[in-house]
């Protein structure tokens, strides 16, 4: 995992994945300790690439977009693309770190709806997965160092087969939910939507990417969510929004065009909807010491209705 790319004072920092030679994967696995210490950071940050945690030792918390679980080892952590996590206070942190970059999946819709669910909380117990959990892990290791004929295909297979067994761990990631079409093209519209830029784009655009039309992608995304499109961009919007206020120090105007709305009065207008609160009030109860004085304050935003 490479250094942070910050290219502004406010931005969150951006992880990319940085494998060292003599890999060629776009996947690393290892230790806390071998990973580095960007596995550990305590700052909020977010990556371009999926993270699997194990952790089998240590105390803190791990915070992963506002929610925060004190750690309880042995512990199963996912953090997708976007999302904007940290660790809090952790000492003496112990476990094994994967890392690798969706294409690695080979277009696996069903792993990728899967690792979404999956980081939909901060992490959970492995329960009785954890023993099966933890020789996988240390097989992928040794296949990953040893770097024997055919281990790329070894390693994916694994990982596959990880994704399945941390399935099994949680209640809310239900893996018979990932079988069929109108969940794998939720799963890749969600996918596009989190990354970068993703709110500010059109359901007719995404529908093109897809190759789709808008009413088909209308009605896959419907039967797979019970939702609309539209209203999964306004989640997705009201979520960036949220990291942005919780982990920088933009203005209201900055944050509202990150996340696709040029007006700055309609954002404020559409957060206290979607919230209950304004973007001050929202800064101020997460908060509030991640902002700069010297910036210009959110909370003077004209959020009347």
């Amino acid at each position: 995992m490479d250094e942070p790319r910050n290219t502004r004072r406010f931005d969150i920092p951006l992880h990319r994945l940085d494998v060292p030679l003599p890999h060629l994967l776009p996947f690393a696995i290892g230790t806390f300790d071998t990973i580095g210490a960007l596995s550990r950071a305590n700052f909020p940050h977010r990556h371009t690439f999926y993270e699997i945690v194990y952790v089998t030792g240590g105390h803190g918390a791990h915070v992963l977009d506002s929610a925060q679980r004190p750690l309880e080892p042995p512990q199963l952590c996912v953090i997708a693309p976007g999302q904007v996590h940290h660790w809090e206070s952790a000492v003496d942190l112990t476990g094994h770190v994967v890392l690798f970059n969706e294409d690695f999946l080979l277009s696996r819709t069903q792993d990728v709806a899967a690792l979404r669910a999956l980081s939909a909380g901060p992490g959970h117990a492995p329960g009785n997965q954890s023993g099966p959990i933890e020789a996988l892990l240390g097989d992928m290791e040794s296949e990953y160092r040893a770097l024997q004929s055919g281990y790329q295909q070894l390693l994916r297979a694994s990982l596959h087969i990880l994704i399945l067994r941390a399935l099994r761990t949680c209640s809310h990631a239900d893996g018979r939910a990932t079988r069929n079409r109108a969940t794998g093209a939720a799963a890749d519209f969600t996918r596009l939507v989190a990354l970068p830029g993703g709110t500010r784009r059109s359901v007719e655009s995404y529908a093109q990417e897809l190759g789709i039309s808008p009413g088909h992608l209308q009605a896959l995304v419907r039967q797979a969510t019970g939702l609309t499109p539209g209203v999964l961009i306004r989640r997705q919007r009201t979520l960036e929004a949220k990291r942005l206020l919780m982990s920088t120090e933009l203005t209201v105007r900055q944050v509202a065009a990150l996340v696709g709305v040029e007006d700055p009065a309609y954002f404020c207008r559409f957060f206290r909807r979607e919230t209950g609160m304004s973007p001050g009030e929202f800064r101020a109860d997460a908060g509030g010491n991640h902002h700069d004085p010297r910036v210009q304050s959110i909370a003077a935003c004209p959020d009347s209705t």
